[in-house]
């Protein structure tokens, strides 16, 4: 899902080539334009019009019960479908995992409708943003081909973009790539919006609520 939208974001606010995402993101060109294509929130791909409800019997309702305890429970506590398979074998269950996880799938999404379909909007202020992220791609010099990054800087207003190429992704480069990006700007956005690179984000810190 996550891929799916960045492709989008890439293609229809960044205005990039489907030869160009293909080659950031490691990805075909043909699933590119599929995920381009669909119209949805996710590429379907064909199924079962029918999957018949596992009969658990008497088993259905404790799983149900187990469910809705473990709701209220923090997410590290919470039993995976395996875990309570396993606790329902030793109940007196002999069906089979696969229906197991299947009704568990299928209670979670009742219980979370549309947890999966939300979208934020992205707009932005005149000066107020810009986007940074390195792509991967391959040069010829004197006739050897050579892998190096590119650093990639985008006005999040304007779409006015400012493109380098490095060597290699060090924090060096990394601070080289942002002057350049401002003197071309002519000016510093408020603020920067990474994809957590590792020769930016050296730690995170979580303060507690």
């Amino acid at each position: 899902m996550e891929t799916i939208a960045k492709v989008r974001r890439l293609y229809h606010l960044d205005k990039e080539t489907v030869s160009h995402i293909s080659r950031k993101m490691n990805l075909s060109r043909a699933t590119v334009r599929k995920y381009l294509d669909h119209v949805g929130d996710e590429p379907k791909y064909p199924q079962r019009k029918s999957r018949p409800r596992p009969q658990l019997g008497a088993f259905e309702a404790i799983l149900q019960q187990w469910l809705e305890t473990d709701a209220h429970l923090p997410r590290k506590q919470k039993r995976t479908a395996r875990r309570l398979f396993e606790d329902l074998q030793k109940a007196g269950y002999q069906g089979a995992y696969d229906s197991i996880q299947r009704w568990v799938k299928a209670w979670k999404a009742n219980v979370r409708p549309g947890l999966h379909q939300a979208f934020i909007p992205l707009s932005f202020r005149p000066g107020e943003a810009y986007q940074f992220d390195w792509s991967s791609e391959t040069v010829i010099l004197d006739g050897v081909a050579m892998a190096i990054k590119v650093a990639h800087f985008r006005l999040t207003y304007s779409r006015m973009s400012f493109v380098r190429a490095y060597p290699r992704e060090t924090q060096e480069m990394v601070f080289a790539a942002h002057q350049e990006a401002f003197l071309a700007f002519e000016g510093v956005p408020e603020r920067g919006i990474y994809d957590n690179p590792k020769t930016i984000v050296d730690v995170v810190y979580h303060r507690p609520l």
